[in-house]
C-alpha cells in the first residue's frame, strides 16, 4: 500500500490557506514553523495511517494532528481558531491526489498550558478515510 502521508499532508494545507475565515485569524498554517513566527499560528504536525481495506478496495485510516498556537490570556482566541479549523475540515470536501472517497471528521482536541506561561495551545486530531484509485 502507497503512504498518503504527503498527499494527504498537501490537502490539508491547502485546504487550511485557503479558507478565509481562518486565514483572517492566524499569522500562517506552517509545516516547519519559522523562528519568529507571529502567534497566533497553526502547525501542521503528525499524521498516522492504518491499512483499512474493504473487499477488493485498498483503504487507508489517518490520523491528522494539528496544533494552535497563542498568546491571547485564556483559551478564548485558540478556541475561534479550533472553530475555524473545524469549519474549514470537519465533514467538508477533501480532495487527496491518488484517492476517491475521502471523508474527515473532528475526532478529538486538548487544550494546554504550554511551559511558557504566554503561550496556550490547542492540539485537535482529525480522522480521514481514504479509498486508494
Amino acid at each position: 500500500m502507497t503512504s498518503a502521508l504527503w498527499p494527504l499532508q498537501t490537502a490539508v494545507y491547502a485546504k487550511l490557506t485557503g479558507h478565509v475565515p481562518l486565514m483572517a485569524l492566524v499569522s500562517g498554517v506552517y509545516d516547519e514553523v519559522p523562528e519568529q513566527a507571529a502567534h497566533p499560528y497553526v502547525s501542521l504536525g503528525s499524521i498516522t495511517e492504518s491499512v483499512d481495506d474493504a473487499h477488493n478496495q485498498r483503504g487507508l485510516e489517518a490520523a491528522v494532528v494539528l496544533h494552535v498556537w497563542s498568546k491571547y490570556r485564556g483559551f478564548r482566541e485558540a478556541a475561534a481558531i479550533l472553530a475555524a479549523l473545524d469549519a474549514a475540515l470537519d465533514r467538508q470536501p477533501l480532495t487527496v491526489s491518488g484517492y476517491r472517497d475521502v471523508s474527515i471528521a473532528h475526532d478529538q482536541h486538548q487544550q494546554l498550558r504550554d511551559p511558557d506561561p504566554q503561550i496556550r495551545h490547542i492540539n485537535v486530531s482529525y480522522r480521514v478515510w481514504l479509498t486508494k484509485i
